[in-house]
């Protein structure tokens, strides 16, 4: 592209940003003597005018920043009496600059246009969410979510810290984040979407993170509202159908001719599973309560995350103190060791394994039967301690079916 076709299109780009962002502004700024100064036209032209400074250089981008920001303040300044708000400035403001980028970057310029667009458009719903659908307690949830992420998952170490290269504080922490993810996640489809539908998504996303820490959470839900028992557990049996699909995305990523003799036992095992959760969620009754009600007073769990990680944890020193002992030459027993923590982790070894020609397919398939059954077993035990005998009982019958669906059809297919 010759350099008078690019600058056209940058001139192109920014009359559109200003257009886009001043077709927002002038629906809004309203009618009569003290409307907002800025309208569609205001913003075409300041966005031109950023365009033009960037064509003129330097001491041109500086001397049209000052224009626009001294034309804002005179804005505000007839304003503000009856609108103390600064966001038309700062569109202006943004707008400039945007006229700028788009001389050298039109494409990201018109993305961050349309971000700023539906952001002044969102203004009422925004509002009206923070101030009437955001709880105090809900805001200190996001924040604590935010600081267990952002904040403290970055400074832990991602080495294991015990001799046998189980203890993992930055694994550990993620398991955390992924429990309280779940928990929250299931809190809002709750509220949003009701008890059947909402929480069946919520477990079948959770099933991609982490099936054990899901109905962690999903059971620490149900032991605080038991009246929902049956909806999370549907939803909790949700998050098998999810395991089986990245099981087989793994298989097919790492090994795709083991895939081809687990197919049959994986359709089976998901079949298995995604009748379960029907049948758990046909029997729930919890769709005549209020979801706002069942939702609970807070989205996060943290202490139930942090003590069903801290178990984990003695299961992971206790499973590779004992690979340890045994050695790797006994592969089923050491994958079955690692399904307690991750089956798919266990699945993901004897895929690589049967790829690279150390096992035979076979016993990378028996390997991973062995690893499914013990995490099965985990999940189960899971249940039981976390959401109590009303949650266990509805949950584990569905767990058993997809693992008898899977090994029957490996052992008698």
């Amino acid at each position: 592209m010759d350099v008078l076709a690019a600058q056209a299109l940058g001139f192109a780009g920014a009359l559109g940003v200003g257009l886009l962002i001043g077709v927002e502004r002038e629906r809004a700024k309203g009618t009569g003597p003290m409307r907002d100064v800025a309208g569609v036209r205001t913003f075409m032209l300041c966005s031109l005018i950023g365009a033009l400074s960037h064509w003129l250089g330097p001491f041109g981008i500086v001397a049209g920043a000052i224009a626009v920001a001294a034309l804002a303040l005179a804005g505000y300044r007839r304003t503000r009496m009856t609108d103390p708000g600064l966001t038309t400035e700062f569109a202006m403001i943004a707008t400039f600059l945007l006229g700028v980028m788009s001389m050298r970057s039109p494409g990201l310029a018109a993305g961050l246009a349309v971000i700023v667009a539906m952001l002044l458009a969102v203004k009422n719903s925004m509002h009206k969410f923070i101030r009437e659908g955001l709880t105090v307690q809900e805001l200190e949830d996001i924040l604590l979510l935010l600081a267990c992420a952002f904040v403290v998952l970055p400074l832990l170490p991602s080495e294991p810290i015990d001799p046998w290269g189980a203890l993992d504080p930055h694994r550990l922490w993620t398991l955390v984040v992924a429990v309280m993810v779940v928990s929250s996640a299931g809190y809002v489809a709750l509220r949003t979407l009701g008890p059947r539908l909402g929480l069946a998504l919520a477990g079948l996303v959770g099933g991609f993170v982490s099936s054990t820490a899901t109905i962690a959470a999903l059971g620490a839900r149900a032991r605080a509202t038991p009246q929902l028992a049956g909806s999370l557990a549907s939803a909790a049996l949700v998050s098998n159908v999810g395991t089986v699909i990245q099981l087989a995305i793994v298989l097919a990523t790492l090994s795709p001719a083991l895939l081809t003799k687990a197919a049959w036992p994986l359709v089976a095992a998901g079949i298995a599973a995604f009748v379960a959760a029907a049948f758990a969620s046909f029997h729930a009754d919890a769709a005549k309560v209020d979801p706002r009600e069942l939702a609970g007073p807070r989205a996060l769990q943290p202490r139930q995350a942090l003590v069903f990680v801290a178990v984990l944890a003695v299961i992971f020193l206790l499973a590779a103190i004992a690979r340890d002992l045994l050695g790797d030459a006994s592969l089923p027993w050491v994958l079955a060791l690692s399904g307690l923590a991750d089956v798919h982790a266990a699945s993901a070894s004897a895929a690589q394994l049967a790829a690279a020609g150390l096992v035979d397919d076979r016993l990378a398939l028996l390997s991973i039967c062995a690893a499914l059954a013990t995490n099965s077993t985990m999940k189960c035990v899971v249940a039981v301690t976390q959401g109590g005998k009303a949650y266990a009982l509805r949950v584990l019958p569905g767990i058993a079916a997809m693992v008898l669906a899977f090994l029957g059809v490996v052992f008698l297919g």
